[in-house]
């Protein structure tokens, strides 16, 4: 991969392409097939973060041959999503591990300095939320923004979000998660002027439909700029707000 970058990049220097076009094959760059996966080797050229490894449903084999493709590719840090513990050890005799049982994610290598324009505000409605807020907090992390977690504020016990009002005031992203009826994702609606990123959560008792009744209610916000991700899924909303958190104004 880095001889190809390396003869693109010669080839600018020559005059033999166009900087747009060698931009162009940058992000049409190639993958590395080992098999059973094809590495995505130049999603941080496309899409500004590099490939992060889904780990339910691979063996640790299959996770190490993507791990030693990423690394031979140059990527230091990587994130695992979704990895059992029993996964996690057996991945951590080939490559050291930083492994967060609740949340389910592995870190290889060191979490960068934070880079983004600002704080990205990871709030959940109940302390039962904090495995999926874990996975949004560590995902944002690991591609570079700077967090504040304000865990267990929900609405049963409305002062407990009023006491964060400059965390929340001051915030460039909020994540906002709970499960039971979902109603803290309007709440912080209502307060920040930031984007709020509502994740619904499988936390409730029958009628909640495994967090099917969060998700309709975020959904049917009227605090305007909330947007919703699936159930449970803390790395997408850790994902987007980091998008946004690194995202610059153009004139």
């Amino acid at each position: 991969m880095n001889n190809e970058v390396k003869r693109i990049l010669e080839a600018v220097r020559a005059g033999e392409t166009t900087v747009d076009d060698a931009l162009l094959k940058l992000k049409a760059a190639p993958f590395e097939d080992i098999g059973y996966a094809k590495v995505d080797l130049h999603r941080k050229v496309r899409q500004g973060a590099a490939e992060v490894i889904y780990g339910a449903g691979k063996t640790p084999e299959q996770i190490v041959g993507i791990l030693s493709a990423m690394k031979r590719a140059g990527q230091d840090t990587i994130l695992i999503t979704r990895l059992s513990p029993e996964s996690a050890g057996a991945v951590a005799r080939t490559h050291p591990l930083d492994y967060h049982p609740d949340a389910r994610v592995a870190i290889v290598g060191d979490i960068p300095p934070a880079d983004g324009l600002g704080t990205v505000v990871v709030a959940t409605g109940g302390t039962s939320d904090i495995p999926v807020a874990e996975e949004a907090a560590l995902t944002a992390q690991v591609l570079g923004s700077r967090v504040t977690r304000l865990y267990d504020v929900g609405v049963a016990g409305l002062h407990r979000t009023l006491a964060h009002l400059d965390e929340i005031m001051t915030a460039s992203v909020i994540i906002a998660i709970a499960g039971m009826e979902g109603a803290l994702a309007s709440v912080i609606g209502g307060l920040a002027d930031c984007p709020v990123i509502a994740v619904p959560t499988s936390v409730g008792y029958g009628a909640s439909f495994q967090g099917l009744s969060a998700l309709l209610s975020m959904l049917n916000s009227c605090a305007s700029g909330v947007s919703v991700v699936n159930i449970d899924n803390g790395f997408g909303a850790g994902y987007l707000a980091n998008m946004i958190n690194h995202m610059e104004a153009t004139q």
